[in-house]
């Protein structure tokens, strides 16, 4: 599983994954839309209600029934709606809030959704979410300033047990005060 929050790198590094391991590629926005595992738009934030019940139960279904020996499941909510017997890895992608901003500007992100996934990226929301459901399974990555190639090679080195995995790697809340610059970024 691939996780984090919007413009980390999570569907890039995901579907590069999937083609080196030769894994079926979920992404849960697409999959929302397929099975019709919505309940709505909330008009305020603009953004699609997901189903959670509805989406765990369709994935479980997916998975059971899948031929590949590997799946790689995408989205910010993952851990959230796939089942924990069926996950063995969790990747949490972080990325510098600073560089963050660069990308969702670039993205086209609305100034409220930016500093909204801004927030959820410095309080460790995803990281927190995947650890309190996906326990001993997680592995935190800094994807700061690395190209996709380079987060898929640590991926694979964490998978092959080459490389030792953790959590708790970045603080961008302390990173973010000891520079002076929290009130910009925390506007929630």
């Amino acid at each position: 599983m691939i996780t984090g929050t919007p413009c980390v790198g999570k569907t890039s590094s995901a579907r590069q994954l999937a083609a080196k391991l030769n894994a079926e590629y979920i992404n849960l926005t697409d999959f929302a839309k397929t099975y019709n595992l919505t309940l709505g738009e909330d008009k305020e934030r603009k953004t699609t209600i997901i189903d959670e019940e509805a989406m765990q139960q369709k994935l479980k279904e997916t998975i059971d029934a899948s031929a590949s020996a590997n799946i790689i499941v995408d989205g910010h909510y993952a851990a959230a709606v796939t089942p924990p017997s069926q996950v063995t890895n969790v990747f949490v992608l972080r990325r510098n809030p600073k560089e963050l901003k660069a990308f969702m500007h670039k993205c086209g992100f609305s100034e409220a959704k930016m500093w909204e996934n801004l927030s959820a990226e410095i309080i460790d929301s995803c990281l927190v979410e995947a650890v309190q459901i996906q326990p001993g399974k997680v592995c935190e990555l800094d994807v700061t300033g690395k190209a996709v190639d380079e987060n898929v090679a640590e991926i694979i080195e964490v998978l092959e047990k080459r490389k030792k995995c953790y959590v708790g790697i970045v603080d961008w809340l302390g990173m973010l005060e000891q520079e002076g610059i929290l009130d910009e970024y925390l506007k929630t």
